[in-house]
């Protein structure tokens, strides 16, 4: 995929008014810099950076700043989500970022509004959150089930779209990433957690259910994504055919944004010359 030279390298797999993920390929890999061992060293010095920024965040969090972070990491089953967490936020502290997982709603949560389980996760003052699944599994799966109609599934697109604006408007960013991956390569990983026996307690008889309505999920998604594609909170589409390029694009992408916060450390509430340590 072309981009100008000087332009934001991100611009061209941010989701518009309209999305078509067949004009997206999920074998690209334009944030490669040449061959694999040297991509997992970069991916090493983002993972250092980001712990850096964190840092920052997490030290103006607790200066009273109400500056944080929420990744959200969507995608269908093996694209990647849990190994995208953990590559991305490897060298982080655990005492600033949190992973939140979202499977389908207790009879507790079902009471409330979709929103409700949700809004206890987000992150708090200098605190990163990722979700790995996350809010927009109301407006795929019920979809896609045939359990909610067209017109709730517009009004909770409309709902999510005023909770993260709500978000980013008390402090918080908000980014988005859809991992794109290709029918034949989710073969592949399915397989591949088959044949493994340390693997196999992954595989679910529901995978293959959800495999086989494979259009109608890219269709939700496309649909979902484009109406929720702000300014405020954009999408992003990542290619994640390749593991190691997933990851080394999300983090870039993580990178980029809180290095675009501007965080410096936190003034001192006293003067440190005049602290004298026996």
């Amino acid at each position: 995929m072309a981009r100008k030279p000087n332009a934001d390298p991100f611009e061209p797999f941010r989701v518009g008014r309209k999305l078509r993920l067949k004009n997206f390929d999920p074998a690209e890999k334009p944030f490669s810099i040449g061959k694999r061992e040297d991509d997992d060293a970069r991916l090493t010095e983002l993972a250092l950076e980001i712990d850096r920024l964190q840092d920052l965040l997490h030290a103006n969090g607790t200066a009273g700043a109400h500056c944080k972070l929420l990744v959200v990491l969507q995608g269908l089953d093996t694209s990647g989500k849990d190994g995208t967490a953990r590559a991305v936020f490897t060298h982080c502290s655990p005492l600033g970022v949190r992973v939140s997982g979202f499977r389908a709603p207790s009879e507790i949560e079902r009471a409330h509004d979709f929103l409700w389980r949700v809004h206890q996760l987000v992150p708090r003052a200098g605190e990163i959150a990722v979700f790995n699944r996350s809010h927009y599994e109301d407006v795929l799966v019920p979809v896609v089930e045939g359990w909610i109609d067209v017109a709730e599934r517009d009004r909770r697109l409309a709902h999510i779209n005023d909770f993260e604006r709500l978000l980013v408007e008390t402090g918080t960013t908000v980014v988005k990433c859809f991992l794109h991956i290709s029918k034949d390569e989710q073969k592949e990983r399915l397989q591949a957690r088959l044949d493994d026996p340390a693997k196999q307690w992954k595989f679910h008889a529901d995978d293959l259910t959800v495999r086989a309505k494979w259009k109608q999920y890219a269709a939700a998604y496309e649909t979902a994504l484009a109406a929720t594609s702000t300014k405020h909170a954009p999408w992003y589409v990542i290619p994640a055919d390749s593991k190691s390029h997933r990851n080394l694009m999300i983090a870039s992408l993580v990178a980029q944004v809180l290095a675009g916060m501007n965080l410096v450390p936190p003034a001192p509430d006293y003067d440190p010359k005049a602290v004298q340590i026996d």
